[in-house]
């Protein structure tokens, strides 16, 4: 391809789309919205391998904590 050669772009939007109606969109517009509602928490990939879905991730760590309430501490 001749470097100086203008790209051929094609028009593949559908004429039913309307191009006025799609400026002024804001990037990150709900950002804070999630992060005040969301806790996320990246695992490793050893420790993620071990738990199928977010269901089983939340049962294990209800567990420990119960573990935790019930250990007599040592003197």
């Amino acid at each position: 391809m001749n470097q100086n050669a203008e790209p051929d772009y094609t028009d593949e939007l559908r004429s039913e789309y309307d191009l006025k109606q799609l400026t002024g969109r804001v990037q990150g517009k709900y950002t804070e919205r999630y992060r005040s509602g969301a806790n996320v928490v990246r695992l490793a990939p050893d420790v993620a391998a071990a738990f199928p879905n977010e269901e089983a991730v939340n049962n294990a760590l209800r567990l420990l904590l119960q573990l935790a309430k019930t250990q007599v501490p040592q003197a």
